[in-house]
């Protein structure tokens, strides 16, 4: 076994202080709007990957490229990035009406007295079927907002439910980002990380759902909304998530929802042909900076694996933790420390991936149950830290709509991610440890 070096481990310090830090600075110090998300992140991650190389001058430059490449050349890696810009084009082409038109829908057909669960469960079917808690979050804010100043329900309430439904179904979904990132960088098919998650989260749903009808309950409603929505639009959502659960290849059943809402935004004159190509390449596009992010830190990790610092780190993580339900715990934490460190769940997956892979085998627990504790922790930690894209997204748009509200007001009204990590500490530590059919 290759002996242990922390001194391997600079190039991530680097990488998070220089992350975190410019963060910090141009989204509380020099109040640059969405301060963290307009820091050039490859860029970052270049400059560790140039600490890695000047680090340990015994290997040459030619050979540290070598080594880099062949921590690209893996099945799991390319299947990743092809995911990502399939999904892309398929959130490209479904657009905002679609998502709409479920909200409207719904709020139609269930008494207004439920309008804050029906934008939970809303935020929770589209962020499942589109695969993104931003894009929902986008999406549903403002009709949130609406339902605010029509019913008389808490801002933040409203708010808050949107973004707990949302980190619901990017947390599920088979077209999230972190679904594919987890699931290919532990080898296992979405389906059986699926199952892992949903035994997790729906309770945590359930509960939530709960706590906001009761809340709703004690509101004294003084009028509605209303808008318009057109049912078939919803036909590539249910193609989607059927196809997945099921068990159908990922691709086709991306390709089967592409397809379909392409057909549909062209027949009910939603669309033109010129804007659906466009949008198509805008949905690609907009996976770029997800995809060169997933090739940058797959060639950065394999450096610093060649150079022990992963086995020194897994040392450390042994001091502390034992045992299986130990090692969970310590993958969920390093997911998360990452997460609080980069304020992206899917950063903070793919970088955590390599690390979280030995860790399943030192300590026994099977690859699904390792992917769902990366997507699971990092979706907690992402859903209540105050500079993350979810919470920006959502207090922007609401400033757009013409009102005004903080994180610290959105956060106590958002139930799903503090009952979500008390479902999962109760599946480590209560549930039997199942047997893995992905292995």
């Amino acid at each position: 076994m290759k002996k242990g070096n922390a001194k391997a481990l600079i190039p991530i310090a680097v990488f998070i202080v220089l992350y975190l830090g410019l963060g910090i600075i141009f989204e509380y110090i020099m109040k640059i709007p969405m301060g963290f998300y307009n820091i050039p992140i490859v860029v970052a991650i270049m400059v560790a990957i140039l600490v890695a190389c000047i680090q340990n001058r015994q290997i040459s430059f030619d050979d540290k490229l070598e080594i880099m490449g062949q921590g690209l050349a893996d099945k799991n890696i390319i299947t990743m990035l092809m995911i990502f810009i399939v999904a892309g084009t398929f959130v490209g082409v479904v657009g905002r009406s679609s998502a709409e038109s479920v909200a409207f829908f719904m709020l139609s057909i269930i008494p207004h007295r439920y309008a804050v669960a029906v934008l939970f469960v809303v935020a929770c079917f589209v962020s499942t079927a589109m695969g993104t808690s931003v894009g929902t979050i986008t999406l549903i804010t403002p009709i949130a907002c609406a339902v605010s100043q029509a019913s008389g329900f808490n801002l933040a309430l409203c708010v808050g439910s949107v973004m707990g439904g949302a980190m619901f179904g990017d947390n599920l979904s088979f077209i999230s980002d972190t679904t594919i990132a987890a699931c290919n960088g532990q080898g296992v098919p979405m389906k059986e990380k699926f199952k892992e998650n949903f035994g997790i989260a729906l309770p945590a749903a359930i509960v939530t759902l709960v706590l906001i009808v009761v809340i709703s309950m004690k509101t004294e409603l003084t009028g509605t909304v209303s808008g318009e929505y057109n049912l078939i639009q919803l036909i590539p959502y249910l193609l989607v998530l059927i196809g997945g659960i099921v068990g159908i290849n990922v691709f086709i059943v991306l390709l089967a929802g592409v397809i379909t809402g392409s057909v549909i935004m062209l027949v009910t004159g939603q669309i033109t042909a010129f804007e659906l190509v466009s949008n198509m390449g805008s949905g690609a596009s907009g996976m770029f900076e997800t995809c060169m992010v997933a090739i940058l830190v797959s060639a950065l990790c394999a450096i610093i694996r060649q150079a022990g610092g992963f086995v020194a780190l897994l040392e450390w993580i042994h001091s502390i933790f034992k045992g299986n339900k130990g090692g969970q715990v310590g993958v969920g934490c390093l997911v998360a420390a990452m997460d609080f460190a980069t304020a992206n769940n899917t950063v903070a997956i793919v970088m955590s991936n390599p690390i979280a892979k030995e860790m399943s085998e030192e300590y026994k627990i099977s690859p699904s149950k390792t992917a769902s504790l990366l997507d699971t922790f990092s979706c907690v930690t992402q859903g209540i830290i105050p500079y993350g894209a979810q919470m920006l997204v959502a207090i922007s748009a609401v400033n757009e709509m013409g009102g005004s509200i903080s994180a610290f007001e959105i956060i106590p009204n958002m139930f799903y991610p503090g009952l979500l990590f008390v479902s999962l500490l109760v599946s480590i530590f209560f549930i039997p440890k199942k047997k893995d059919s992905s292995v």
